[in-house]
């Protein structure tokens, strides 16, 4: 018996799914050299050489667009963070190896990352790229809660109770007027600090 291929795109898949790719190139460019605020959506259309019009069928405005870049930073960093915790003994260690990634990625660029994370808790839930950024997030709490309950004396409620806790320190933390000149290490360390404070 042999596996079914999946059927090849079409011509207008294929098409559609250029203009994303290049949109998103463009946009995450455009992004990181001058950050969210300086640029315009004419810019990103220019770049990814589309109309505005077509632009505004993949993303309804810059918000949307910031999320549908960053969710690709963030998710490749949640990846690499899940790999790493696996190799690490203690909790405090495997989640703090989920978090720096993340906290890697969010500060690529500060003020993408902290308009990103304002996009994620006031943003609507219904929007697609929003959608995706949420799922991420509870990808990140799913992962937590698999290193918690290592601690036999934790119930699975509790474990889910810090798991969400621990995510709204890193959140807050990133989100801090108090960390925009800090290093991604001192970011860190604070957050390390939330966390054995949380578990102890």
């Amino acid at each position: 018996m042999t596996a079914t291929q999946p059927s090849p795109l079409g011509r207008r898949e294929r098409n559609k799914q250029q203009k994303l790719e290049r949109i998103t190139a463009a946009a995450a460019e455009l992004f990181d050299r001058h950050g969210v605020d300086e640029v315009t959506t004419q810019q990103i259309a220019d770049a990814a050489d589309i109309g505005t019009g077509t632009l505004f069928l993949y993303a309804k405005n810059k918000a949307e667009l910031l999320l549908l870049v960053q969710n690709t930073h963030y998710a490749e960093a949640v990846e690499a963070g899940v790999s790493a915790a696996a190799t690490k003994a203690s909790p405090v260690d495997a989640v703090m190896a989920i978090v720096e990634p993340i906290v890697e990625c969010n500060r690529r660029q500060i003020e993408n990352g902290r308009t990103y994370l304002r996009e994620l808790v006031f943003g609507d839930p219904e929007e697609p790229y929003h959608r995706v950024g949420l799922e991420l997030s509870q990808r990140v709490d799913d992962a937590y809660v698999e290193i918690l309950r290592s601690d036999e004396r934790l119930r699975r409620e509790d474990a889910a109770l810090l798991a969400r806790t621990i995510s709204a320190a890193m959140f807050l933390t990133l989100a801090s007027p108090l960390h925009l000149h800090s290093t991604d290490a001192e970011v860190c360390a604070d957050i390390r600090e939330q966390v054995r404070a949380i578990l102890r």
